[in-house]
């Protein structure tokens, strides 16, 4: 009786936190962060101002707590796309295109993780370790695809020398062209002849080819 009662708390105390981060996410895209209040967030979770402190300190950590959200989410994608994938050098391809579709299809969360590096500077230890653990599984899906890929022989042992290091320059690479592809939409410039979708497409053909054996 006492663990159903510990785990029917635990259970309202995750629901809480999750209607936090879904109205704190509402309210974000509807006013934007910095015009957004924690007595919004309140009224929209239809919670009280003094429940929300218990949750979260401030704005800023439960921002921290989405860009948490945008990790897991990317996570899950990384994992799904490597599924499928017959081959190591496959896997990174998928990989690849599901960060283009985490672009496309959850922007706000893409963004949230844009400025994470920064955000967890001033986490709590217990936010910064979920945020730290979260990115570090999902470089390590990347590792463990080039790791296979290395195994079976379609990546190029000559040009991999550190798995880890490879991963970080594929991603970084490609959301390097990403973030060039949004900054376009905003602001048409010399990309203008090359569509978003062709020019991923372009990179990630390229990246590919600098790994595969």
């Amino acid at each position: 009786m006492a663990n159903e009662l510990k785990s029917r708390r635990e259970q309202e105390k995750q629901a809480r936190y999750d209607a936090i981060l879904d109205a704190a996410e509402l309210v974000f895209s509807e006013k934007g962060y910095e015009r957004t209040s924690m007595d919004d967030i309140a009224r929209t979770a239809n919670l009280s101002r003094a429940l929300l402190y218990v949750y979260f300190k401030d704005k800023s950590a439960i921002q921290r707590g989405i860009m948490l959200r945008a990790g897991e989410s990317l996570r899950q994608r990384f994992a799904r796309a490597c599924l499928d994938a017959e081959n190591g050098l496959q896997q990174i391809g998928a990989i690849g295109r599901a960060y283009y579709r985490f672009y496309l299809e959850q922007p706000d969360y893409f963004a949230a993780l844009t400025k994470a590096a920064t955000a967890i500077q001033d986490a709590d230890e217990a936010q910064a370790e979920q945020m730290s653990g979260c990115d570090n599984e999902t470089m390590q899906l990347m590792v463990q695809s080039i790791q296979v890929g290395l195994e079976d022989g379609t990546l190029c042992r000559e040009r991999i020398q550190d798995p880890l290091q490879t991963a970080l320059y594929l991603r970084g690479a490609l959301h390097g062209v990403i973030m060039l592809c949004q900054q376009e939409m905003s602001e048409p410039g010399p990309l203008a002849d090359y569509p978003s979708e062709q020019l991923i497409q372009h990179t990630l053909t390229m990246l590919m080819s600098s790994i595969a054996a």
